[in-house]
């Protein structure tokens, strides 16, 4: 078991049960699966880019990407249906726990200018979404060895009742979050 995921057993779900005054510990909000996201935005008709992007998130999620396709034709953006329009990874279990951890006590860390994440990004069933508008705050990619740069979007899916259960159980496993001001 992940050291992680051993703390959101022993501490964090015992301790959320209690400030919501939850009667059964299935009430507790648990984390699901988090997906990682790259468009590709400009560079569809590049391979290299491609293969380059799938390359770096495989070395940062520890996963092959799947790719995502376009559902339709957009002329305005030279799309064709089933072209190649991003690429995903969905994680689960303890390899969602693995990265939860990474990101946590290490990607966030190194990121440029870093003031805390926005507590902005939760939807109204409790999942939270993260961008990075780079991929060089995750410590597998060296970036001497890297041929292009590219951002990516994370969905954290949380199983809650509520906003305010989903940020205290973030809050609680270590994301840090903005100080209001």
């Amino acid at each position: 078991m992940n050291n992680l995921q051993k703390y959101y057993k022993d501490s964090v779900a015992p301790a959320i049960l209690k400030e919501f005054g939850y009667k059964n510990v299935n009430q507790v909000p648990a984390i699901k699966k988090v997906v990682i996201n790259v468009g590709i935005g400009p560079n569809l008709k590049d391979k290299e880019y491609l293969e380059s992007v799938k390359k770096d998130i495989e070395m940062i999620c520890g996963q092959k990407p799947v790719e995502t396709l376009s559902k339709k034709s957009i002329s305005n953006f030279k799309i064709r249906e089933g072209m190649v329009v991003g690429l995903k990874v969905t994680l689960r279990s303890h390899r969602m726990w693995d990265f939860l951890e990474k990101l946590v006590k290490v990607t966030l860390p190194r990121v440029r200018d870093f003031r805390g994440i926005s507590d902005k990004g939760f939807d109204r069933n409790g999942n939270y979404s993260l961008g990075f508008n780079e991929h060089l705050a995750f410590p597998e990619i060296a970036a001497d060895e890297m041929d292009y740069l590219h951002g990516l979007e994370l969905a954290i899916s949380i199983d809650s009742p509520s906003v305010e259960a989903s940020k205290s159980l973030l809050n609680k496993l270590g994301f840090p979050f903005k100080k209001e001001e």
